[in-house]
C-alpha cells in the first residue's frame, strides 16, 4: 500500500497562517506511553483452521449500498481436530450458515455478535480433511463504524462511489479495500495475514459496466434483467486482505509482458492517456523479473483508477487499485515526474513480490512488504532516470523519515503498537527503505539480491518475517547479520552523527573526528572515507564501533576535501563542519548527487560568503534538474549581491530550460524580486507555454503587475486547466474572484486528491469567506468540514475549525446570517 507522506498538518496550518489565522497546533498523536493497549505483545494469530478456497456469487443494491452475497468457503485444521470456526464478518445480516455435504447444505449452529461469527461444526474435523460451508449473508458497509488511521482514511471495506448520481461529473464506482482487515466487512473470512486461499468470485453488475478482480475473467454470462455476471478465478493462494474488487464505467487498455495480460483500467477521459500513464509497467515487470531472479509470480496484471480512494495505492494481487492522483492528460503528465505517481506505480507493482507472494506474517512484520516497496522505488529510479534521480528519491525519503522526531523512539518490526495501523507509518515505509539501501551497500548487489531471490523462493505463496529475511541473506553472502538486524530492526534511532577536522601542518596529518550524540547505545557504522590530495583520491573503509571515534590520515599536503561516508548511504541526521572551500571542493569533485547537494545546503546557509555564492551558481546549471530546482528555492531575497549576479542566468533558465518546473520556479523567483516589472513579457509568454507548470508561474507573476487583465486572463484559461495552472487561477480568484467563479473553484477542488486539496485550501477558504450567495458559501463550508473529518487522524480538526470560524466571522460582517448555524454544526463534527 501507498500513503500519502507529506506533512498534512503542517500544509494546513501554513494554509491558514497566510490568511491570518493563528492556531495553537496540536500534538498530531496523543501521548500514548500508559496507554494499555501498547502492553500488549501483537503476536501472529493462531492458526486453528487455515483457509482453502473461497467462492463468492455477489450483486449490489445501489440504493442502499448493500452486497448481497452467498459464499461457498473451503477449509481444513491446521493440525489439531476441531469442531468449530471463527470468521471475521463485521456489521454483516447473516441469513444462514450450512455445511456442504454431497452436494446438500445442512444447517450448522452459529453465533454473531457483529464482528465475529462462530460456528459449530457438524463433527471433529483433522487436518487430513477438508469442508465446505456455505454461507448466506448481506454486507452493509455504510452503516459500519470502525476506527481507520492515517495511512487509511476509512477502514469499510466496501465502497458505493456517487451510487444515486447525485454528484454530477462524478461517475457511479464500486471498489473495495481489504487492508488491514477489511475484506471481512464484505465477505466472512479469517481476515489474518497468514491466511491464504485461492478465490472464485461472481460478480453480478449492470451489463454497462466494467469488472475487475484478482486472477483471470473465467466468464461472463447475459442474464435477462439487463445485467452481466462476471466470473473471476484466482488460482494461485493469496491473503484474504488482497481480494479486490471493482465496478464501473471504465475503458480497459491492454498491454503485454513476455505472454502476460498486462492491462489499465481508466475513466473514458483518461483512457487516451493509458499508455503515457501506466505504459512503462511492462518494462518494470521485466526490470524487477530479472532483478530478483523471480520472473513476476502470477497470471496477469492490472491496474485500475478509482475516485475517492481512502489511500494512495493498494497492491491487490494482480489487480492495483490506484487513487484518482495518478491520471492525467498528456499536458498534466508532462510537468510530472518520477515522485509524482510513478513512484507509485512501481511500488505497488513490486509489492506482488514483497507482499502478495511473499506476506508478512503480521503487522508488526509489515517491514517485509512495505520497507521493499518502498526500497523499489529507488531501484527504479536509478535504473530509469540515473543514479542522481535514485539517490535523489534516497534522501527524500530519509528527510521525511528525520522530519518527525517521534518516528526514533519506534523499532522498525513493532510487537507493541495502539492500533495496527500504527505500524503504517515513516518508520515501515521510508526508514525501512533506507535500511535495505545500506543492506545492499554493505553485503555488495550480488550477495544482497541473491538473498532476496532465497527469501522469495523459501516462501512462495507463504508467509515471512524479518527474521526469515535475515537467514536468506546470511547464506547468500557468508555474512553474520545479527547485528545489522538487531540495530535497525529490533531497536528504535539513528545515529545523530557530528563529524570534524584538524590539519597538522607539522606532522602532514589530517585528523578526523566522529561523534555520535543520539541517547542510548552506539550504533555500528561501517563506512567509506575518500581522502582528496593533490588531485587524487584515496578510499579508506572503516568501521564506527563507539560513541566517539578518531581517524588519522598521514598525507603529502593538507587533503581539498575528507568525505565521511563517501557513498552517503548511512541512515543518519549528520553535522559537517567542512569549510565552504572543502564543500566547493566537493561539489566540483566528488562524484554523488548528494556531495552536491550538501555543498549546496551548505552554502545557502552562508549566502554572503563569496564562496557560497560561487558553489550557488554553479549549482544553477547542475546537470540534474532538481539540484537546479532546489537552489533556485534557496536563494534568499535579502542578499542583493547574489541576486543580481545570478539573474541573467535565472532568466536564461525561465526561457530555456529543459525542465518545465526549474523553468516554472525561475519565473517565481524573476517574479518574486527587485526589478520583477522589467519582465511582464516574459511573464505573458509563459502563459502561451504548452506546460501547465510555466503557465501558472506566468500568471501568478502577471497578476502582481496587472491584477484586472490577469482576472480576465483567468477566467479565458479555465477551461483548458489543469496541473499547477489551477491553483494559480484559484490564486487569483481568492484575491479578486466571485460567486461568478464559484463553480469553477469548487468543482477543481471537489475533484482533488489530498495533497492538491492542502494547497488549494488557502485560495478556497479565501473565497468561501466572501462569497455573496449563502448557499454558494454552505458548499464550501461543507468541502471544508469533510476535508477536516478525513483528515482528523492527523490531528488537523483544530486548525479546520479555526478556518470554519475565520470563515463564520467575515461572512457576519458581510450580513449573512445563515451560513452561522451551517458552520456551528460542522465544527461540532469536527471535535
Amino acid at each position: 500500500m501507498q500513503i500519502n507522506s507529506k506533512d498534512c498538518q503542517r500544509a494546513v496550518v501554513n494554509a491558514l497562517l497566510i490568511l491570518g489565522i493563528g492556531l495553537t497546533v496540536p500534538v498530531a498523536a496523543q501521548d500514548k506511553k500508559d496507554d494499555p493497549l501498547l502492553k500488549i505483545y501483537r503476536a501472529t494469530p493462531d492458526k486453528i483452521n487455515d483457509l482453502v478456497h473461497t467462492k463468492l456469487d455477489v450483486r449490489f443494491d445501489y440504493k442502499k449500498r448493500y452486497l448481497y452475497g452467498k459464499e461457498w468457503v473451503t477449509l481444513k485444521p491446521h493440525i489439531n481436530p476441531t469442531d468449530s470456526l471463527r470468521l471475521d464478518a463485521k456489521g454483516m445480516d447473516i441469513k444462514t450458515v450450512a455445511v456442504v455435504k454431497e452436494g446438500k447444505t445442512i444447517p450448522l449452529k452459529y453465533k454473531y455478535d457483529s464482528l465475529f461469527l462462530v460456528i459449530k461444526l457438524d463433527k471433529v474435523y483433522r487436518d487430513t480433511e477438508k469442508y465446505t460451508l456455505y454461507i448466506d449473508y448481506t454486507a452493509k458497509p455504510d452503516e459500519l463504524k470502525i476506527e481507520a488511521g492515517q495511512a487509511i482514511t476509512d477502514a469499510k471495506g466496501l465502497y458505493f462511489i456517487n451510487p444515486d448520481s447525485t454528484e454530477k461529473g462524478k461517475p457511479v464506482q464500486i471498489w473495495t479495500q481489504g487492508e488491514l482487515e477489511s475484506s471481512s466487512v464484505w465477505f466472512p473470512t479469517i481476515d489474518h495475514t497468514n491466511q491464504k486461499t485461492t478465490q472464485e468470485i461472481s460478480m453480478t453488475v449492470p451489463a454497462k459496466y466494467v469488472t475487475l478482480s484478482n486472477g483471470r475473467l473465467a466468464a461472463q454470462k447475459k442474464n435477462t434483467d439487463g445485467t452481466r455476471t462476471d466470473t473471476w478465478k484466482m488460482e494461485l493462494p493469496h491473503s484474504p486482505y488482497l481480494f479486490m474488487m471493482a465496478v464501473g464505467d471504465f475503458k480497459i487498455y491492454r498491454d503485454k509482458w513476455r505472454d502476460k495480460e498486462v492491462s489499465y483500467y481508466l475513466e473514458p477521459k483518461y483512457a487516451p492517456y493509458a499508455k503515457d500513464i501506466f505504459g512503462f509497467t511492462a518494462e518494470a515487470m521485466e526490470f524487477y523479473s530479472k532483478l530478483l531472479g523471480v520472473d513476476y509470480p502470477w497470471n496477469k496484471y492490472s491496474q485500475i483508477v478509482v475516485r475517492d480512494f481512502v489511500s494512495g495505492a493498494m497492491e491487490n494481487t494482480t489487480a492495483t487499485l490506484h487513487g484518482s492522483y495518478v491520471q492525467g492528460t498528456a499536458k498534466e503528465l508532462a510537468d510530472r515526474y518520477f515522485d509524482h505517481g510513478r513512484s507509485t506505480i512501481v511500488h505497488e507493482l513490486f509489492h506482488q513480490w514483497f507482499g502478495d507472494y511473499v506476506t508478512a506474517e503480521s503487522w508488526s512484520n509489515i517491514t517485509v512488504n512495505e520497507s521493499f516497496a518502498n526500497f523499489s522505488e529507488t531501484l527504479w529510479a536509478e535504473h530509469k532516470y540515473g543514479q542522481d534521480a535514485g539517490d535523489d528519491h534516497n534522501h527524500e525519503a530519509m528527510m521525511e523519515y528525520l522530519a518527525n522526531p517521534a518516528n526514533a523512539k519506534k523499532d522498525l518490526v513493532r510487537f507493541h503498537y495502539h492500533a495496527a495501523l500504527d505500524v503504517f507509518d515513516a518508520v515501515s515505509y521510508q526508514k525501512g527503505g533506507r535500511i535495505l539501501n545500506m543492506l545492499r551497500t554493505y553485503l555488495g548487489a550480488p550477495a544482497f539480491f541473491k538473498g532476496l531471490n532465497i527469501y522469495l523462493k523459501s516462501n512462495a505463496f507463504k508467509n515471512g518475517e524479518a527474521q526469515q529475511l535475515r537467514l536468506a541473506l546470511e547464506e547468500a553472502s557468508g555474512k553474520d547479520l545479527n547485528w545489522f538486524f538487531n540495530q535497525w530492526y529490533y531497536s528504535s534511532g539513528h545515529p545523530l552523527l557530528d563529524i570534524s577536522y584538524k590539519w597538522d601542518a607539522a606532522t602532514k596529518t589530517q585528523t578526523v573526528y566522529l561523534k555520535q550524540t543520539q541517547e542510548g547505545n552506539a550504533f555500528v557504522l561501517p563506512m567509506a572515507v575518500d581522502v582528496y590530495v593533490g588531485g587524487k583520491k584515496e578510499r579508506h573503509e572503516i568501521w564506527m564501533r563507539s560513541k566517539s571515534d578518531t581517524l588519522t590520515f598521514v598525507t603529502a599536503a593538507q587533503p581539498d576535501l575528507v568525505n565521511v561516508d563517501a557513498d552517503k548511504i548511512i541512515l543518519s541526521q549528520k553535522t559537517d563542519h567542512q569549510s565552504l572551500e572543502n564543500f566547493l571542493f566537493q561539489y566540483q569533485h566528488a562524484p554523488l548527487y548528494m556531495d552536491r547537494l550538501e555543498a549546496v545546503e551548505a552554502a545557502a546557509k552562508q549566502q554572503a560568503d563569496p564562496i557560497a555564492q560561487k558553489i550557488l551558481t554553479a549549482a544553477l546549471t547542475d546537470k540534474y534538474y532538481v539540484l537546479r530546482l532546489k537552489t533556485l528555492q534557496s536563494i534568499g531575497k535579502d542578499n542583493a549581491a547574489l541576486l543580481t549576479s545570478v539573474t541573467p542566468l535565472v532568466l536564461k533558465m525561465a526561457k530555456t530550460d529543459e525542465n518545465s518546473l526549474v523553468k516554472a520556479a525561475a519565473i517565481t523567483m524573476i517574479s518574486s524580486n527587485k526589478g520583477a516589472d522589467q519582465y511582464l513579457s516574459l511573464y505573458q509568454d509563459a502563459i502561451k507555454n504548452p506546460s501547465y507548470a510555466v503557465q501558472g508561474a506566468g500568471l501568478s507573476a502577471f497578476a502582481q503587475l496587472q491584477p484586472a487583465a490577469a482576472l480576465a486572463m483567468a477566467k479565458s484559461l479555465e477551461k483548458d486547466s489543469g496541473g499547477d495552472l489551477v491553483p494559480a487561477i484559484m490564486g487569483i480568484y481568492a484575491e479578486q474572484g466571485a460567486d461568478a467563479e464559484w463553480p469553477y473553484v469548487n468543482s477543481n477542488f471537489k475533484q482533488a486528491g489530498a495533497q492538491e486539496k492542502f494547497d488549494m485550501m488557502k485560495s478556497y477558504i479565501a473565497l468561501v469567506a466572501r462569497l455573496k450567495n449563502p448557499e454558494y458559501a454552505q458548499q464550501g463550508v461543507a468541502s471544508i468540514k469533510d476535508f477536516g473529518v478525513a483528515f482528523k487522524s492527523y490531528g488537523v480538526g483544530p486548525q479546520i475549525s479555526g478556518a470554519l470560524k475565520f470563515i463564520k466571522g467575515e461572512r457576519q460582517k458581510a450580513g449573512d446570517t445563515t451560513t452561522g448555524k451551517f458552520i456551528d454544526d460542522a465544527i461540532e463534527q469536527l471535535k
